[in-house]
């Protein structure tokens, strides 16, 4: 689905959060602490999210290749996580942020996966934010899932091959009622899309910037949104 932009504000923001192992390095610390400070950063740009009037926000928290990491580091990804819902549970309920999440939620530890639908459901009527968390995501088994479900429909005869189009397969994807993004942030100076929205992200203008998650500060946030108001969006129709 695309969305319009009038105002020169993107309405929806995808974040691939990246660097937070390099600024551990870099400051002599372990892991878990550059995963700690990037927590931090992520209660930052909702905010700013919420001071700049962006509805919707997606962040790529944690991949399916990320369980392939050492058990000890997705071990603690994964207490990270719990504590990050723990704490901003009642901040979500003042902020007016409306949780989702994306991904094989099934694959997550299951204190994780009842926190984290008990903190969706609470917060399933607010509207000053959507905040996506793609956990445990990956677009190309989100996309074969999807392709697998409109095959199981013209085996059963509900559908026809013919019939098949975009918006049908993207009725089938984990965003069918989350508009598309406008905007695609990478941090770290990496150039690549690391399987995250790549259906979705089709049309999105691109952001890449060199600073690591934990150090991306609110210049930051608002060089990006300047950048993106300079930009004509045309979808390869002009």
């Amino acid at each position: 689905m695309h969305r319009s932009n009038g105002n020169n504000t993107p309405q929806h923001i995808a974040i691939i959060m990246d660097g937070n192992g390099r600024w551990a390095r870099k400051h002599g610390l372990p892991r878990s602490k550059g995963h700690e400070k990037g927590g931090e950063t992520v209660q930052r740009v909702v905010q700013m999210c919420l001071d700049h009037g962006v509805p919707w926000l997606t962040l790529y928290a944690f991949s399916t290749e990320n369980w392939g990491r050492p058990p000890a580091e997705v071990k603690g990804l994964m207490e990270m996580l719990y504590r990050f819902l723990r704490k901003n549970r009642d901040s979500f309920m003042e902020k007016n942020v409306r949780l989702r999440a994306i991904g094989e939620l099934e694959m997550l530890p299951e204190k994780c996966r009842r926190l984290l639908e008990e903190c969706i459901q609470s917060s399933a009527s607010h509207s000053a934010l959507n905040l996506t968390l793609a956990l445990s995501y990956g677009s190309r088994q989100e996309i074969t899932a999807a392709a697998r479900r409109l095959a199981e429909q013209v085996q059963r005869g509900e559908l026809q091959p013919a019939d098949i189009s975009p918006e049908l397969l993207a009725a089938q994807l984990y965003t069918s009622d989350i508009p598309d993004p406008d905007l695609l942030i990478r941090t770290s100076g990496e150039m690549r899309l690391s399987n995250y929205l790549l259906w979705q992200i089709s049309y999105a203008e691109l952001w890449l910037t060199p600073v690591l998650w934990p150090d991306f500060s609110t210049d930051d946030f608002e060089e990006a949104l300047r950048d993106y108001a300079m930009r004509h969006r045309r979808y390869g129709k002009h």
